[in-house]
């Protein structure tokens, strides 16, 4: 059987299921108002849930036999809503569609409450798939195509409105009010369209297709500060020169705001609950809190709360310790449940049996044709002007068409207000479709005619090596300290880590309270040294971060010094409860620097047994021997790798390390007596050392680190160690280990050997990974 007709076959199965639900639907609904004496006044609950039910079933078949055809999801959900409103259902069984989903205001506003709140959620999703990133980075570009493709279709638009004839208007008086929203409906991209079309197509992370995508966030966030200010206009029905000058303050103010002090505000809020709670997902609570509060205090200030929600999507997904859990969580909620009651009631709203009146097709036909050419021809113009190609601007300017979702939500919050009638809906509604059905297979063959550069291709590879990189899997660090030297060596490891990748760091103190007490007192009595404590740490940490930015990166690249986060975690109860709490709350990656790191049977402490075994992540025991460099960059790094997966790992690591701190390393491959030729040359090896060789030299190229290869045979890997770190005055070396199976912490003889007679520091990092077998010499 061909493909197409098992698509026939599948659509034949759909609407069997749609057909059936439907029947069950009716029984349910009928049933309902039977129960309830028909009382149109009394809405009911079987009804409603009736209508929920099924708005989401035939949401989710059509839109998976749209993603099946090269469709987004929504447009399917759209359909459904049209499908079993009065252009189709309704047409054929009148009294069956009115039945099932009744005019009157008690029963409607049920659903079109769950509506309601699904725009917000929808542009909180908007606001977390932003990259700000992205689009400060083609700001210049990006700008130009958005504006461009914003200007034109909605002074087109704004002039339609101007000229349509009063007998298509809900309310000549308010025609401007009107107008603006049909400029407004008309210009602006969908970024959920573009970005899921350019993300299906595979060119998320080529140039044209982030230009495309940053063009659309830079369109969706000046389209939601238009929709707010033309939001508070249709409430006075007129252009009040005291409300307009308010809501633009007012949205100016929030927005500044909002991405100065709101980030850190938005960021400790999440923290501290993700941190705090114990009952589950109470930062998915916090985040809808936030979106709340955010909605609220645009309403306000006279705008419509989209705005509020969707900056605060903006915000939450800027921050730093949004983790994998609550992302899926937030985003199957509101695919799961709001898209589809959303935009199947829109469905619902929208007769295209008004499309028999020749006046309202044709009023279709010029808002189809202004909407496209409008944004195909700013946006091609604006690339042009940039300097891009003409298949390039061809891709934007197809690219940018889409509209979808926004002018959906566009044309709901004008019905709502007033200002467009149920015909201007249904024409919005009905653009909406037609230009984003077109948008994925013009793109598709636009994009297909670009070629790939070689300054593209070699990002490509560097952006592909990021996404499968050992660290790129880390999102929070916890730091455990004593006071010790050892500890201070591990704030500098941790701190180029929050400089060079962003990530939050937690600091606990592990000396018990009592104890601590008792060591400042007997120090002083001595006339020692107080041990710092971990508000002290935590503070040489932020100035340690803040010194290592001006040095490593003084143009800003790295990240702000406002971006540096760090928290300090008191040691409330058992040490190995605590690690184990504070791991749970999306901390996986563990700094521990804490004497003594020996035992007095020569393996790894008691505390680093407790606190490796107790935290679920990736754990790296740093321990200082001999005197620490004065500055970073006079760090000198030996990495010993033997083919191993961890070890690889591990070098990546000390290279991460290399680069924050601009520090020399060098790159230790041992192998045994019995691998080697007589002739110690890098040429006579196996194609298993080359391999070693040519991985961890792609990944130093990656961090822009040249390192020195060495490799040395031995039948004693740590003496080989010891020896190169000598001969070579390096002070720190990284070694990637496993634990053994013991009565106490051992990661087998080369570590423990190094552990008792290294005179140099070291960081033993416990990948516990099962070796890859697409690396050679295993073992």
């Amino acid at each position: 059987m061909s493909s197409r007709q098992n698509c026939i076959k599948s659509f034949s199965s759909n609407v069997l299921i749609i057909v059936i639900a439907i029947i069950l639907s009716l029984s349910i609904a009928q049933a309902a108002l039977a129960a309830e004496g028909q009382n149109a006044s009394h809405p009911s609950e079987g009804l409603f849930l009736a209508q929920i039910v099924l708005l989401v079933i035939s949401g989710r078949l059509l839109g998976e036999l749209m993603v099946r055809f090269g469709q987004p999801s929504i447009m399917g959900q759209i359909i459904a809503g049209i499908i079993l409103g009065p252009s189709l259902f309704g047409l054929a069984f009148p009294h069956a569609q009115a039945s099932l989903f009744p005019s009157t205001e008690a029963q409607k506003s049920m659903a079109d409450a769950v509506a309601q709140l699904g725009i917000l959620f929808l542009l909180l999703l908007a606001g977390m798939e932003t990259d700000l990133g992205l689009a400060k980075r083609l700001r210049k570009s990006a700008a130009g195509v958005s504006l461009a493709g914003i200007v034109i279709p909605f002074a087109a638009g704004f002039a339609l409105g101007e000229f349509i004839p009063d007998s298509l208007l809900p309310d000549p008086q308010k025609r401007l009010v009107t107008s603006l929203f049909l400029g407004t409906a008309l210009s602006i991209s969908s970024v959920k369209i573009v970005a899921s079309v350019v993300r299906e197509m595979d060119f998320m992370r080529r140039n044209i297709g982030q230009l495309i995508v940053a063009s659309a966030i830079i369109d969706d966030t000046v389209g939601w500060v238009i929709i707010a200010i033309t939001f508070s206009l249709a409430e006075k029905g007129m252009v009040d020169l005291t409300t307009l000058a308010t809501s633009v303050i007012g949205t100016l103010a929030f927005m500044a705001v909002s991405f100065t002090v709101g980030r850190r505000i938005v960021f400790e809020i999440i923290r501290w609950t993700n941190d705090n709670f114990r009952s589950d997902l109470p930062a998915l609570s916090a985040i809808i809190a936030i979106m709340g509060a955010m909605a609220i205090i645009t309403n306000l200030i006279g705008v419509h709360t989209v705005l509020g929600a969707f900056v605060a999507g903006i915000l939450v997904g800027e921050s730093p310790i949004l983790t994998r859990q609550i992302d899926v969580q937030l985003r199957g909620l509101t695919t799961a449940l709001f898209m589809p009651v959303f935009f199947g009631l829109t469905g619902l709203q929208t007769d295209l049996t008004v499309l028999a009146d020749p006046s309202i097709l044709l009023l279709t036909a010029a808002v189809v044709i202004i909407a496209s050419v409008g944004k195909f021809g700013g946006a091609f113009a604006a690339a042009k002007i940039s300097g891009y190609s003409g298949s390039e601007a061809l891709a934007l300017g197809c690219g940018m068409n889409a509209r979808g979702s926004t002018e959906v939500i566009v044309a709901t919050i004008g019905l709502s207000v007033g200002v467009l009638d149920e015909k201007l809906f249904s024409v919005i509604v009905a653009m909406a479709v037609i230009t984003t059905m077109a948008m994925p297979p013009t793109l598709r063959w636009a994009l297909a005619r670009l070629p790939l550069r070689k300054e593209e291709r070699d990002r490509l590879e560097r952006e592909e090596f990021e996404s499968e990189s050992f660290l790129g899997n880390f999102e929070r660090i916890l730091l455990t300290v004593d006071g010790s030297q050892s500890s201070r060596l591990a704030a500098w490891i941790a701190a180029f880590f929050t400089v060079t990748r962003r990530m939050p760091i937690t600091v606990l103190d592990v000396r018990a309270p009592i104890d601590e007490s008792a060591e400042r007192e007997m120090a002083s009595a001595n006339g020692q040294q107080v041990p710092p404590q971990s508000g002290t740490v935590a503070q040489e940490l932020r100035e340690f971060a803040t010194d290592l930015l001006s040095t490593a990166a003084p143009d800003g690249s790295l990240t702000a010094a406002s971006d540096i986060h760090i928290t300090v975690r008191d040691r409330n109860g058992d040490l190995e409860t605590v690690l184990s709490d504070i791991s749970s709350t999306g901390h996986d990656l563990l700094f521990t620097g804490v004497e003594p790191s020996m035992g007095q049977d020569g393996r790894f402490s008691r505390p680093l047994q407790i606190m490796t075994s107790a935290f679920k992540g990736t754990s790296a025991i740093v321990s200082a021997r001999g005197p620490l460099p004065e500055r970073p960059r006079d760090l000198r790094i030996l990495l010993p790798v033997s083919g191993t997966e961890r070890s690889i790992r591990a070098a990546e690591f000390g290279l991460a390390i290399a680069k924050a701190a601009g520090a020399h390393c060098a790159l230790l491959l041992i192998v045994e007596p019995r691998q080697v030729r007589a002739i110690p040359r890098i040429s006579d090896r196996g194609s298993d050392h080359q391999d070693v060789l040519r991985i961890v030299g792609e990944i130093a190229g990656y961090y822009g680190v040249e390192v020195e290869k060495v490799i040395q045979e031995g039948p004693s890997p740590e003496l080989s160690i010891l020896r190169h770190a000598r001969s070579g005055r390096y002070n720190l070396i990284v070694l990637g280990v496993s634990k053994r199976a013991s009565g106490g912490l051992s990661y087998g003889s080369v570590a423990d050997t190094l552990l008792q007679t290294a005179d140099r520091s070291c960081i033993f990092i416990e990948t516990n990974l099962a070796p890859s077998a697409a690396l050679p010499n295993q073992s």
